[in-house]
């Protein structure tokens, strides 16, 4: 009987023993899936905030290489203007025909003005929208008039 009491006290701690081990291992599963689960959600969102940066980089890769487009349509008009103002020698015509040359640099001054105006987003008026030609538009921006290209 001694024996019997012995061994249902061993059996009783092993089967206690055992129901801890148990709920240990399901306690430490629970939190492995749910880090498990933490992880996966944190992957999938690495992988979104990649992909969103990929297109991010491919809008401002596109947005530089239409500025830099721009930028060099704007120094190819800047030749275009250097090469014509090249042509004259605009101290001897200032000093032989004060007035004249006076009235083409005003109105060119107002012309490049109305450029200013275009370029930060005013309407055009209805003579700009009727003109046949670059020149016709706006002699000082002339690459401003839609589908034209820079000529001397």
């Amino acid at each position: 009987m001694k024996i019997a009491g012995i061994l249902l006290i061993v059996i009783t701690m092993m089967g206690g023993l055992g129901y801890w081990y148990y709920n240990d291992t399901q306690k430490r599963l629970a939190i492995l899936q749910e880090n498990n689960a933490k992880l996966e959600m944190a992957v999938a969102t690495n992988e979104d905030t990649i992909k969103q940066l990929q297109i991010d980089y491919a809008k401002a890769n596109k947005i530089l290489n239409e500025t830099q487009e721009k930028f060099r349509a704007i120094q190819a008009q800047n030749q275009v203007l250097a090469d014509k103002l090249a042509k004259h020698d605009l101290g001897m015509l200032g000093a032989s025909k004060p007035g004249l040359v006076g009235k083409i640099i005003t109105g060119a001054s107002n012309k490049a003005g109305r450029c200013f105006e275009l370029e930060s987003g005013s309407v055009l008026t209805e003579e700009e929208k009727n003109a046949k030609n670059a020149n016709s538009f706006n002699s000082e921006c002339p690459w401003m008039w839609p589908g034209n290209t820079p000529t001397e």
